[in-house]
């Protein structure tokens, strides 16, 4: 392995990290193409949810349960979509993925944050791949704020 972002990763990013377990990390993503959008991210260099061990498996089936009621509690969220899709590391000629999980919590009603409304307009359905990801940032802040707040409680 030469370089990987996630093994990598500088203190500015981990800034915006919310929560850490013994095996993983949960951070706000860069892009909140909703509000609250989270990425999970394993602490040991892994490719594949195969090769996760049954202790990895166990704590991220609390982390899975913890995340989504914090999203629900704090912002709202009906429910949250998550997936595990590795396509971007197969883009170089040698991939060495890093086992990450996208969380993107849905809404069926507006979420407000600083004076702001964000409309989850295809609740129900799959979400377009290529929605806008910028939201002000004192809103991600605010975001950030209320959602480290519910965890650490």
């Amino acid at each position: 392995m030469e370089h990987c972002d996630w093994c990598d990763l500088s203190e500015e990013g981990r800034r915006f990290q919310l929560y850490e377990s013994r095996s993983w990390s949960v951070f706000l993503a860069d892009e909140q193409d909703l509000p609250g959008r989270c990425i999970v991210v394993l602490k040991r260099h892994c490719p594949s949810l195969s090769e996760l061990t049954e202790e990895e498996w166990d704590e991220l089936r609390e982390l899975i349960r913890k995340t989504e009621a914090c999203l629900k509690a704090v912002l709202g969220a009906a429910l949250c979509n998550w997936s595990c899709l590795m396509n971007s590391f197969y883009k170089d000629p040698a991939p060495d993925p890093h086992l990450h999980i996208h969380v993107r919590p849905r809404y069926d009603k507006p979420v407000v944050l600083n004076g702001n409304t964000y409309t989850d307009s295809e609740f129900g359905h799959h979400y377009a791949l290529n929605r806008s990801g910028a939201i002000p940032a004192e809103d991600k802040e605010e975001v950030f704020r209320r959602l480290k707040e519910w965890l650490d409680r």
